[in-house]
């Protein structure tokens, strides 16, 4: 079946922006799906019409603070109302952005998209994930949540990958004819490139004018696990540039 007509849940994320775009330039018809644009996926405002004569939906939506109750709760609500309100439209398939290693969450907001992800898959609707590495975009947030000159960024082990590549990725999957084999692995896309997050942060702060001091980012949520490697990409994912030096070269 080849789909022309997407919702994306999310639309106005930094992530779904992207997707929004890539949609559009392959030709498909899109109905962008944010509260921004009067859709809420968790209270269910404006859903029915907004998925109404669409075929799939693509859900980027994701939930703003790392509160792990707070994140369940939030993915919990919308995984149902995107599989009940689409079931009643007859939409044919949900394909949704999640976060390589979640399988391995224990704590935080990695163990709510965990839980996404869980629920997503047991809905009546076929679902298509995508886990993807942590965003070339996500260094700068880091840095805006920090006050001063001086930043502490976690050196832990990561494969950057640019939301620009993980959108149009998400959107092969989309469109991909027939359904995934029983028992194929979740397809993940990372970055070319291994790194910390304190090494891409230093680069990003020169340009800033902000000094990175790395630390070894124990107060974080499964520190120990990420600092053994256990959120870098398996040897099946998918890679692919640009690598963050490139990428921040092509930043306003």
């Amino acid at each position: 079946m080849s789909i022309t007509k997407f919702a994306v849940a999310g639309a106005t994320g930094r992530l779904g922006r992207h997707v929004v775009d890539v949609l559009t330039e392959r030709g498909h018809q899109v109905v962008p799906m944010s509260r921004a644009t009067g859709v809420d996926i968790v209270t269910g405002e404006g859903l029915a019409e907004a998925l109404t004569g669409i075929e799939a939906i693509i859900d980027v939506a994701s939930w703003h603070a790392s509160d792990q109750e707070a994140a369940t709760e939030f993915f919990r609500t919308s995984a149902r109302n995107l599989h009940q309100y689409g079931q009643k439209a007859g939409v044919a398939q949900i394909t949704a952005a999640s976060i390589i290693g979640v399988d391995k969450a224990t704590a935080g907001f990695l163990a709510a998209k965990k839980a996404h992800e869980e629920l997503l898959l047991s809905g009546p609707l076929p679902v298509r994930i995508l886990r993807a590495a942590q965003f070339h975009e996500f260094v700068g947030q880091l840095l805006d949540w920090q006050q001063g000159d001086v930043a502490s960024i976690p050196a832990l082990p990561t494969q950057l990958v640019a939301c620009r590549t993980v959108a149009e990725t998400l959107v092969d999957l989309a469109t991909a004819p027939g359904e995934p084999a029983p028992g194929t692995p979740i397809p993940e896309i990372a970055g070319p490139r291994k790194e910390t997050l304190a090494e891409a942060a230093q680069l990003l702060g020169a340009r800033r004018g902000i000094k990175v001091v790395g630390v070894d980012g124990s107060n974080m949520p499964d520190a120990e696990i990420a600092a053994n490697g256990g959120f870098l990409p398996s040897p099946r994912a998918k890679l692919a540039g640009p690598a963050f030096q490139e990428w921040l070269d092509t930043q306003p």
